[in-house]
């Protein structure tokens, strides 16, 4: 089993097929959406596939160590940054192939309109060994 992370992009990948921002869906088609999710995760539960998901809020904040003594660096908060991660869902699955297939439901995640959003989805996979420094 190998794990992967998929990130949900709301801006900074390429711009899917229904591209109406959620800030302009309605509350019952918000609630479609969260319920696909959900449902999505539900079933992956059932498979032994789920391992976590969580939905992201829009501002966040750039941290960095200050130095000896300092406080720690901040720049942020950024709602309006360019790449914005709306949330994300750590699956455990038997292969490349078959994270990519449910990444590919995932994506099918209905939007505006009821329709689905065909958003990108980036998928990671879990680093499981350090990396090999070659000469």
């Amino acid at each position: 089993m190998a794990k992967y992370l998929l990130l949900k992009h709301y801006r900074g990948a390429p711009t899917p097929v229904n591209d109406v921002p959620m800030d302009r869906w309605t509350p019952e088609e918000i609630a479609a959406h969260m319920q696909y999710m959900n449902d999505f995760a539900a079933r992956l539960e059932r498979t032994g596939e789920f391992v976590d998901s969580q939905a992201l809020a829009p501002g966040g904040t750039f941290v960095q160590y200050g130095g000896e003594g300092r406080p720690p660096v901040t720049d942020g908060p950024f709602a309006e940054t360019k790449d914005l991660i709306a949330g994300w869902m750590v699956i455990d699955v038997d292969s490349y192939e078959r994270a990519v297939e449910l990444a590919g439901e995932l994506s099918a995640a209905p939007g505006a309109g009821g329709k689905p959003i065909h958003e990108w989805l980036e998928l990671r996979p879990f680093l499981t060994a350090p990396p090999t420094i070659t000469e």
